[in-house]
C-alpha cells in the first residue's frame, strides 16, 4: 500500500529508508501543557509541569529520564504559562549557553494550541523532527530503559513501514469496586495480538456496568488469538515515526492523543497504519493525571520505586542537598527540628523549614522555607514552599500551595486543595474536599469532554476580585453559620471556594488525595453484591453478549504476575514498618495475612521478603554513600532469622536464589557484580542450603548462556560445594 508523502518541513519523508532513520539522533517531543482542567485552581497561576513533586518540579523528572534514556534532542512544547516554563528551563540549566547537558533542550512556544493535536501540528510545521521520536507529557515519571522498546519499534519499521507507533504499557489491575487503577484513572480495555503485540482495540471510557464491550466482528474474525485486557495501564510514553506528525496535520479532527488519534488509526481501513505495544514489568512509569495519582506517584518516589529519580539523587537548582535517613525519611541539611518533634516514616522536609515542639509529621512532604508551629499534626499531606502553619493546626491528606497561612487551631480536612497564598483564620475548619483559591472560578469553563482545553488564566469570569470569605455574593467556608467566626472573632478564610462542575462533591473521592472513605467502599461493596444477585441468573448469563475466546493461560498468568507485584510491594511496606520497630512476630503475622489475602504460596513470601531486605541494604548504601556489600551483610545478618522462617524447604530456598537473580538482572542491577560474594554469605547464614545451591546450578546446566551469567560468576564457590559434598559421601 502506498503512503501519503507531504511537502513542507514536517520531518522525514515517508519513503525514507528505516536504516537512515535509525542513524538520526534520538529526539523527543515533551508536551509541557496538560490540556486539561483537572489541576485547577492551582494551574491558573502555575503550569502543571512546574508543580512540585516531592519538592522537585514535575518536568525535571521527565527531562532527567529522557536524558538518561539516551535522548539527544528534546523539544518542549509550551502553551499556557509558556514564559514560566521557558524561565524554568533556563534557570535549571536545560537551555542557554551555560547548559552542560548531554541532551539539548529547545522550547517551542505557541499560544494558539488548545489540544495535543494542535501541538503536534505546530511541531510538524517547525520541521525539526527528522526521525523516530519519543512523545511524552511533562507530567510523566519513569525509570524504564528505552533501549528494548526503541529496538522493537525500529525492527518493525524495517519490516512494515506502516508500524508508526509503539505505546508503552504496564500491568495495573483495577479495583473490582471502583474500576479504577491505583492512580485514580478509569480502567482501560485493550485488545492486543499476543504474538505481534499489535494494538487492535482501545477503550478508555468503557461502560463497566454492562460487563461487556463491543468489538468489530472483522477484528475478531482476522485475529483468532486476540487477547482482551482490562488489567493494563497506559503509561503515555510513545515511540513515534515522523509520519505521526503528518497524520495529525492531515486530520484536524485529531485533538486528543488517545480518543481521537489512536482510535482513529485503529478503525481506519484505508491507510492501514498500525500501533504496537511494549509491555514493561519491573520498570516504573506513570503519568500524573489527577490529584490521586499525584499522591500515589509521590509515595512511589519516596519509597524509591522510581530510582534513580529520587530526592537524594535528582538535583535541582540551588536547593540544599536532601539526605535519606532510616524509615524513608528525607531531610535537607539546614532543617530546624525541635527535639520533641516527630518526623514519621516516608516523609520529606525541605531546606530552610522549621518544625516546632510536639509536632507530628507522617507520610507527608514539606517544602522549603516553611514555618510549622507547635503541636501541629500533618498526615498524608503535601505542604509546598513558604507555608506558615501556626500552633495547634491539623492537616490531613490535603495539598497546601506556596504562601498559604493557617491560623492557630485551624483544621484542614481530607481532600482539600488550598491554592497559592490562601489564608485560613484561627480555629476555622476547612471542610473535606474543598478547593479554595484567591482567584475566582471562571464562568466559562468548557465541559466538552471530547476536547480538553488548555489551562489558562485568560478566562472571563462574572465574579469581582476576591474578598473576605464573608462575602454574601461568593459563598465560602466561613459563610456556614457554624464556621463563620471562631472563638477569637476571626473572619474565616480569605479566598473563593470552587464548585466541582463535574459530578459534585460526592464524587470527589474518586480522584482525591484523600483515601477512599470507608463508607463509600461499603456502599460500592453493597452495590456490587446487589448487582451480582440481580444479574446472576442463568438466563442472564446465556443472553449476555460474548466478545471472544480469550487465551486463558496468558490472561491468568498476567493477573498472577500483577497480584504478585502488588503483594511484593505490600510486603516491602510492611517490612518498612519493621524497620520502625515493629516486633518480628507481628511482622510474620502481617506477611502471612497478606499471603492469604492474595492466595499465594509460602515460597512467594520468601522471595518477596528477600527482595525487601535487599532493597533496604541498597537504600542504606545509597543514603550513606557506603559500601553495598557491607550494608548487605549487615541487613542479612539482622534479618536472617526472619528469612529462615520462610525457607523451610529446598523449594523455598530456591525461590530466594531465583529472586536474587531477577533483582540483579532487572530493578536492582547494583547487586549484579556482587552476586558471587553475597551467595556464600547466604549459605553461611543458613538462609539457603548447599542442596538448594547445587540444585539451582544443576537446573541451569541446559539453559541459554544469558541465563547462566550468575552460575559462571559463582563457579568457584559451586565447585567448592560439590567437592565438599563428594568428600562427605566418601567418608560415609
Amino acid at each position: 500500500m502506498s503512503k501519503k508523502s507531504r511537502g513542507g518541513g514536517g520531518g522525514a519523508a515517508a519513503g525514507e529508508d528505516p536504516e537512515d532513520l535509525s542513524r538520526s539522533p534520538l529526539q523527543a517531543v515533551l508536551l509541557a501543557d496538560s490540556f486539561t482542567l483537572k489541576f485547577r485552581p492551582i494551574t491558573l497561576e502555575r503550569p502543571k509541569v512546574l508543580l512540585p513533586l516531592v519538592n522537585v518540579p514535575m518536568i525535571e523528572y521527565t527531562l532527567s529520564w529522557l536524558e538518561s534514556a539516551g535522548v539527544e534532542e528534546c523539544f518542549v512544547f509550551c502553551c499556557a504559562h509558556a514564559q514560566q516554563v521557558k524561565e524554568h528551563l533556563g534557570k535549571a540549566g536545560w537551555t542557554g549557553k551555560p547548559a552542560a547537558r548531554e541532551m539539548t533542550v529547545t522550547a517551542v512556544e505557541s499560544h494558539d494550541a488548545i489540544s495535543a493535536g494542535d501541538a503536534l501540528r505546530v511541531m510538524y510545521g517547525r520541521g525539526v523532527i527528522h526521525g523516530d521520536f519519543v512523545l511524552i507529557s511533562g507530567d510523566t515519571i519513569s525509570n524504564m530503559n528505552l533501549k528494548d522498546a526503541l529496538q522493537e519499534h525500529k525492527d518493525r519499521r524495517k519490516k512494515d513501514p506502516l508500524a508508526v507507533m509503539t505505546m508503552v504499557i504496564k500491568h495495573s489491575k483495577p479495583s473490582i469496586l471502583t474500576n479504577q487503577t491505583r492512580l485514580g484513572n478509569d480502567e482501560i480495555v485493550m485488545a492486543i495480538d499476543p504474538e505481534t503485540k499489535e494494538l487492535l482495540y482501545y477503550e478508555d471510557r468503557a461502560d463497566v456496568s454492562n460487563l461487556y464491550v463491543t468489538i468489530d466482528k472483522d477484528i475478531l474474525a482476522s485475529n483468532p488469538t486476540l487477547q482482551l485486557r482490562n488489567n493494563m495501564e497506559d503509561c503515555y510514553i510513545d515511540i513515534c515515526s515522523p509520519e505521526v506528525l503528518s497524520l495529525f496535520t492531515d486530520n484536524f479532527d485529531y485533538q486528543h492523543l488517545r480518543r481521537h488519534f489512536v482510535k482513529g488509526l485503529l478503525v481506519d481501513d484505508i491507510m492501514g497504519y498500525k500501533i504496537y505495544t511494549h509491555e514493561i514489568r519491573s520498570s516504573y512509569a506513570a503519568r500524573i493525571d489527577n490529584f490521586r495519582s499525584y499522591d500515589t506517584v509521590s509515595k512511589d518516589i519516596i519509597q524509591r520505586w522510581t530510582y534513580p529519580m529520587v530526592p537524594d539523587v535528582l538535583s535541582f537548582g540551588d536547593r540544599q542537598e536532601i539526605k535519606l535517613h532510616r524509615q524513608g525519611i528525607y531531610k535537607a541539611s539546614d532543617v530546624t527540628l525541635s527535639h520533641s518533634a516527630q518526623i514519621g516514616a516516608n516523609s520529606v522536609v525541605g531546606n530552610g523549614t522549621s518544625v516546632g515542639e510536639n509536632c507530628k509529621v507522617s507520610n507527608s512532604v514539606i517544602g522549603q522555607g516553611c514555618n510549622i508551629g507547635k503541636n501541629v499534626l500533618i498526615h498524608g499531606s503535601y505542604i509546598w514552599d513558604n507555608v506558615t502553619i501556626e500552633d495547634g493546626c491539623k492537616v490531613s491528606n490535603s495539598l497546601v500551595c506556596d504562601g498559604v497561612h493557617l491560623g492557630a487551631g485551624a483544621i484542614v480536612e481530607p481532600g482539600c486543595i488550598l491554592s497559592f497564598k490562601v489564608e485560613v483564620g484561627k480555629n476555622v475548619v476547612v471542610p473535606a474536599y474543598s478547593k479554595v483559591a484567591l482567584l475566582p472560578q471562571p464562568s466559562n469553563e468548557d465541559s466538552d469532554e471530547e476536547l480538553e482545553y488548555a489551562d489558562t488564566n485568560s478566562g472571563v469570569t462574572d465574579s469581582p476580585p476576591f474578598s473576605s470569605m464573608r462575602s454574601a455574593d461568593h459563598p465560602t467556608v466561613s459563610d456556614d453559620d457554624d464556621l463563620e467566626a471562631s472563638e477569637t472573632g476571626t473572619c474565616g478564610v480569605v479566598g473563593y471556594v470552587w464548585e466541582n462542575v463535574d459530578a459534585g462533591i460526592q464524587e470527589e473521592w474518586r480522584q482525591s488525595i484523600a483515601p477512599i472513605p470507608k463508607d463509600k467502599l461499603e456502599e460500592l461493596q453493597h452495590a456490587a453484591s446487589f448487582d451480582d444477585d440481580d444479574d446472576g441468573s442463568e438466563d442472564d448469563f446465556k443472553n449476555r453478549p460474548t466478545v471472544l475466546d480469550q487465551d486463558d493461560d496468558s490472561d491468568v498468568s498476567a493477573v498472577e504476575d500483577d497480584d504478585y507485584s502488588k503483594f511484593e510491594k505490600e510486603v516491602e511496606e510492611t517490612f518498612q514498618r519493621a524497620l520502625d520497630g515493629i516486633h518480628q512476630d507481628n511482622l510474620i503475622l502481617e506477611i502471612n495475612a497478606l499471603r492469604l489475602s492474595y492466595s499465594l504460596q509460602h515460597a512467594d513470601c520468601a522471595g518477596a521478603l528477600f527482595h525487601s531486605v535487599m532493597r533496604s541494604a541498597l537504600v542504606a548504601a545509597q543514603s550513606t554513600n557506603g559500601n553495598l556489600l557491607k550494608t548487605t551483610a549487615e541487613a542479612l545478618g539482622k534479618w536472617k532469622d526472619l528469612l529462615r522462617n520462610y525457607t523451610k524447604s529446598v523449594d523455598e530456598e530456591m525461590e530466594i536464589l531465583l529472586k536474587f537473580e531477577e533483582m540483579c538482572q532487572e530493578n536492582t542491577k547494583e547487586f549484579s557484580p556482587l552476586f558471587s560474594k553475597i551467595l556464600p554469605y547466604l549459605y553461611d547464614k543458613e538462609v539457603v542450603s548447599e542442596d538448594a545451591i547445587l540444585r539451582w546450578a544443576e537446573e541451569k546446566e541446559n539453559a541459554d548462556e544469558s541465563d547462566k551469567v550468575f552460575i559462571k560468576q559463582s563457579e568457584a564457590f559451586i565447585q567448592w560445594l560439590k567437592e565438599a559434598e563428594e568428600e562427605d559421601e566418601e567418608e560415609e
